[in-house]
C-alpha cells in the first residue's frame, strides 16, 4: 500500500527577434502631355544585414538549480513539514488495515461466512477511505510545493539573468526536461552549480541543516517523493 505525495517538470524558451525589409511603390508614370515635375524625395534606407557573432552557448538544469539552492531546500522542508500531520494519519490508518487483514487471515475454521464478511466489508471501507486522504493529500502538497517553488524559481531567474549577461553568453539552453534537444555538450557549458552559488550568496539564506535518520517505517507506510519542479510556474531564461 505504498503511497507517493509528489510531482514534477518545464522547459523555458526564448524568442529571437526577425527583421523584414521595407518595400517602396514605384513612382506613378509621367504624363506625355505635360511635363513630369521635379522629385527630390529621397532612396529609402537599406535595411541592416545581419552580422554573425561568436557564440557562448550555456545549459541551465534551471528545475534542479532552484531546488538545490539552499533557499529552495528549506521551501521544500517547510512545506513537507506542513504536512508531517496529515502523513501521520495516514500512517495510522494504514497500520490499522494492515492490523485487520492479518485478523482476517488468522481467524479460525469455525467463523461464520457472516463474520468474515462483515470483517471484508469494514477493511474494504477504510482502504477507500486511505485512498481518498492520500489523493486529497497530494493534491494539496502539490499545489503548496508548485506555489512555493514558483516563488523561488522567480528570485532564481533575476540571479541567472544577471549572471549569463556579465559572462558574455549569448545562449542559454535549459535542459531540466528529459526530452530536451540537446544530446551532447560539453560539461564547462553546464552553468547550473554556478548559478546555484551565486544565487546563496545573493539570497544569504543558509543551508537547511542535515535531517536527522528516520525511523524505520511499515512497508505499507506512504511516503512523500522529493518534489520536482511544476511546469506552470517555471519562468523563461532571458531571450537575446
Amino acid at each position: 500500500m505504498n503511497r507517493t505525495l509528489g510531482i514534477f517538470a518545464a522547459l523555458a524558451a526564448g524568442l529571437l527577434p526577425v527583421a523584414a525589409a521595407a518595400q517602396v511603390s514605384p513612382a506613378p508614370p509621367a504624363s506625355s502631355s505635360s511635363p513630369a515635375p521635379a522629385t527630390t524625395s529621397a532612396a529609402p534606407a537599406a535595411a541592416a544585414a545581419p552580422q554573425a557573432i561568436p557564440a557562448k552557448i550555456a545549459l541551465i538544469a534551471f528545475q534542479q538549480a532552484v531546488i538545490a539552492t539552499n533557499e529552495g531546500q528549506r521551501t521544500v522542508l517547510e512545506v513537507q513539514k506542513k504536512f508531517e500531520p496529515q502523513k501521520a494519519k495516514l500512517d495510522a490508518l494504514a497500520s490499522e488495515i494492515d492490523s485487520l487483514k492479518k485478523q482476517l487471515q488468522a481467524l479460525p475454521a469455525t467463523t461464520t461466512e457472516q463474520e468474515r464478511a462483515s470483517r471484508e466489508k469494514s477493511i474494504d471501507t477504510k482502504e477507500k477511505q486511505y485512498q481518498r486522504d492520500v489523493d486529497d493529500a497530494q493534491t494539496a502538497y502539490q499545489s503548496d510545493l508548485e506555489e512555493a517553488y514558483g516563488k523561488v524559481a522567480q528570485k532564481v531567474n533575476i540571479v541567472l539573468q544577471s549572471y549569463v549577461k556579465v559572462n558574455g553568453f549569448t545562449l542559454l539552453l535549459d535542459v531540466s526536461n528529459q526530452q530536451s534537444a540537446v544530446m551532447w555538450a560539453l560539461p564547462e557549458t553546464d552553468v547550473t552549480e554556478a548559478v546555484i552559488t551565486a544565487y546563496n550568496v545573493s539570497s544569504g539564506v543558509a543551508p537547511p541543516p542535515p535531517s536527522a535518520p528516520s525511523a524505520a517505517r511499515p512497508s505499507t507506510t506512504p511516503k512523500p517523493a522529493t518534489p520536482a519542479a511544476p511546469k506552470a510556474t517555471t519562468p523563461k531564461p532571458p531571450s537575446q
